[in-house]
């Protein structure tokens, strides 16, 4: 999976930077955004191979966004996993049209498989 670019969209500066620096260490070239307002154009400049995304964020939440990118055309078959620390946090991102999900506290190995799961995934189907 090396050299996938993965773009992560969190409000927390914390878990931003530990993903960053992990998915870094994996081979990926990681971009983020703190600003969900923000994520869509920046999807559209670094065309990601995969996006990890909060749910709840402040003005646009994460199921928000993910329904906005499965209905525009050239986003529509963008990789999404949702993390979440809501107990209906499952639901919601898959209502919404997610490819993973993933609880926080999350386990970086988790993680780690969960993007390759996905991308491996993708991969089969094109």
């Amino acid at each position: 999976m090396e050299g996938k670019k993965i773009m992560i969209c969190d409000d927390d500066p914390g878990i931003l930077e530990v993903l960053e620096m992990i998915l870094e260490i994996e081979g990926y070239t990681v971009y983020t955004e703190s600003n969900s307002t923000n994520l869509i154009k920046e999807i559209s400049q670094t065309l990601p191979d995969l996006l990890l995304m909060d749910l709840w964020m402040p003005v646009l939440s994460g199921d928000q966004l993910l329904r906005t990118i499965r209905g525009t055309k050239e986003l529509e078959h963008l990789p999404v996993i949702i993390l979440s620390a809501s107990v209906d946090g499952n639901e919601i991102a898959s209502n919404a049209g997610a490819d993973g999900f993933i609880a926080k506290p999350f386990d970086m190995d988790e993680v780690s498989v969960k993007i390759q799961n996905v991308l491996s995934d993708i991969r089969q189907v094109n």
